[in-house]
């Protein structure tokens, strides 16, 4: 019988939303089916998504009140607003790490924006290894194409050493000013010199990166950082096989497959995306589900038409939609090409436009920034992807899909890293 590796801990940490958070506990729950220790630790009001699963939880700081900051949704001001939110929370992983023995193996799986103090942690445990997963292509740098600078594209025909030079550009604008301070004051207190670019203190630190996304999706780009592996969506559901509601079937069973629309679990700035949604389902004649935990945004007066349903888990709902309209979060992108929906990618910002031209790329669907987003336009856009053709390419995905066990192969991954 083939050796087992000596069991490791594993210290994962994430941030962010449920979008976020899923990923990482289904790698730390393959991680603990394969005999290692696991740690986990996440934004407080994740603990009961992880309480069931019995992983230690340590909570991390997180104020919900970013949540209605104007600029969090703002194409290019959205990285500071979360970055200046992840902070407090990130400045527990050092002494977490710290307080681990100092002969106990040891790897720390991080969220990208948590590279910077990883990097601090390994300077007090200088075996440490590092792992990073990275969760949408576009939090992985690159200068070839597709190169997005917040939601404009640079055309495919411009020169390499331009869109270096845009790319500095771009960091040097919108990343550095907001961040480069804070980490470099901490890498002086830990005796580290500090870098030149936020880019510096993050893509180098990791001794593996790994992709939570195939290659189908984004193929690899000549500058990612080595070494690299390439995973896929790790989907994860906290509870597969909790029922629909009662009212939820009951709307389902009571007329055509209606379309659904969503902006994030975290959006508590969606009042006007489901005006207009409200007023394009109207014009076209067809049924609804509108998907979010803040009611608050919906219309007061949803005709009978249109049901109002604060959570459903993707995987039981897609498969009786006509069409999903959403963001353009990476989970959420990936249940629908996982179920062959056709999307309307609504994006407002970090990740979200770029998965939006990916999903257009390979057929599944079309794009509409969300500054461009009238009942019109939404109606015209979604009359478009209710064609039983556009119905037909989102099916064809699918086969994309080939039925492996992607968490476990990256968990392999990790504990070869870890017997390095």
């Amino acid at each position: 019988m083939p050796t087992l590796p000596p069991p490791t801990h594993f210290v994962v940490v994430t941030i962010g939303s449920a979008g976020d958070l899923f990923p990482f506990l289904a790698l730390a729950l393959a991680l603990r089916g394969r005999g290692h220790r696991v740690s986990f630790l996440a934004p407080e009001q994740h603990a009961p998504y992880v309480a069931p699963t019995g992983l230690p939880f340590t909570g991390l700081p997180a104020d919900e009140a970013v949540l209605h900051d104007p600029d969090l949704w703002h194409p290019t001001r959205g990285f500071g607003v979360v970055w200046r939110a992840t902070r407090p929370a990130m400045a527990r992983i050092v002494p977490f790490v710290r307080a681990l023995p100092a002969d106990e193996r040891c790897v720390l799986l991080a969220h990208p924006l948590a590279l910077p103090e990883a990097d601090l942690c390994r300077a007090l445990r200088p075996g440490l290894k590092i792992a990073a997963a990275y969760l949408a292509p576009q939090n992985l740098p690159t200068v070839h194409d597709p190169l997005l600078v917040g939601p404009w594209r640079v055309p495919s025909w411009v020169p390499l050493g331009a869109r270096r030079a845009l790319w500095r550009w771009a960091m040097r604008t919108f990343i550095d000013p907001v961040a480069l301070a804070d980490v470099n004051a901490a890498r002086r207190s830990h005796g580290l010199a500090p870098a030149a670019t936020l880019a510096d203190a993050v893509f180098p630190v990791p001794d593996l990166s790994l992709t939570l996304f195939p290659a189908w999706f984004a193929p690899t780009q000549p500058d990612w950082p080595q070494p690299l592996a390439r995973g896929d969506f790790p989907l994860y559901d906290p509870n597969p096989d909790a029922a629909l509601a009662p009212e939820l079937q009951a709307f389902l069973q009571a007329g055509p497959a209606p379309l659904a629309f969503t902006h994030g679990t975290g959006n508590t700035q969606s009042a006007a995306y489901f005006r207009a949604a409200r007023a394009a389902v109207e014009r076209l004649g067809r049924r609804a589900i509108f998907l979010t935990p803040h009611r608050a945004q919906l219309p007061g007066d949803l005709p009978p038409s249109i049901l109002w349903q604060d959570y459903v888990p993707l995987r039981r709902l897609l498969p009786h939609l006509a069409l999903l309209a959403h963001h353009g979060g990476i989970g959420t992108t990936a249940e629908a090409l996982r179920a062959g929906t056709p999307q309307l990618v609504v994006p407002l910002a970090h990740d979200q436009f770029d998965n939006a031209m990916r999903v257009a790329a390979l057929g599944a669907g079309e794009s509409l920034p969300a500054a461009r987003v009238d009942g019109a336009k939404l109606a015209i856009a979604l009359a478009r992807l209710l064609d039983p053709n556009a119905a037909e390419r989102a099916h064809a995905v699918r086969a994309r899909f080939t039925g492996g066990d992607a968490v476990a192969d990256m968990a392999v991954r990790l504990e070869a890293l870890a017997a390095t």
